[in-house]
């Protein structure tokens, strides 16, 4: 049974309970926003500061139903999302990043990043004019990287997922 989801072509760490009462803590945890989640993104730009806070409320956009925006015309539920991030490194026109989502938001990394000019890599639905897909990839260059958690025996744990080859590649051909 999953206990939360990874956006359509996103890599990486993905939990399943394996019966009914793992799954329901499971899901407390991530309501109550004690599980820390860590992803990686490549994205477009060169970001200029080291490290930071994006603290934009996510709603649907009212042009693109599928989108959900944190700056433009929103409808429906508008609910706060923050997500933090530092840089990691620096290459010829993108940025890799840690992002590390303080809310649970549908899309809410990409929505975020997009919203500050620097869009993930690769990114369909919300790069617009700055869709970019280096080197072939063919998917966003988002990859949930680690999950730590309290296990419900009290032990803490950290899961990680490493860089799948066709991002690794990526990061390994750019100038």
């Amino acid at each position: 049974m999953a206990v939360h989801r990874l956006d359509k072509d996103t890599s990486g760490v993905i939990l399943f309970a394996k019966n009914e009462k793992t799954q329901e803590y499971l899901r407390g945890l991530f309501q109550s926003r004690e599980i820390k989640k860590t992803y990686l993104a490549l994205v477009v730009g060169e970001m200029k500061q080291k490290e930071g806070k994006i603290e934009l409320s996510i709603g649907r956009s009212k042009k693109t139903p599928l989108k959900r925006v944190a700056i433009g015309e929103k409808r429906g539920t508008i609910r706060e999302a923050v997500t933090e991030y530092k840089v990691l490194k620096k290459f010829d026109g993108f940025t890799l990043v840690e992002a590390r989502p303080k809310t649970g938001r549908t899309h809410q990394i990409r929505s975020h990043f997009a919203a500050i000019g620097y869009p993930v890599v690769c990114d369909k639905l919300y790069a617009g004019k700055r869709f970019v897909c280096p080197l072939g990839l063919s998917r966003q260059f988002l990859h949930a990287f680690s999950l730590e958690l309290t296990l419900s025996s009290g032990t803490r744990t950290r899961l990680e997922a490493e860089l799948p080859v066709d991002l690794r590649k990526v990061l390994q051909n750019l100038p």
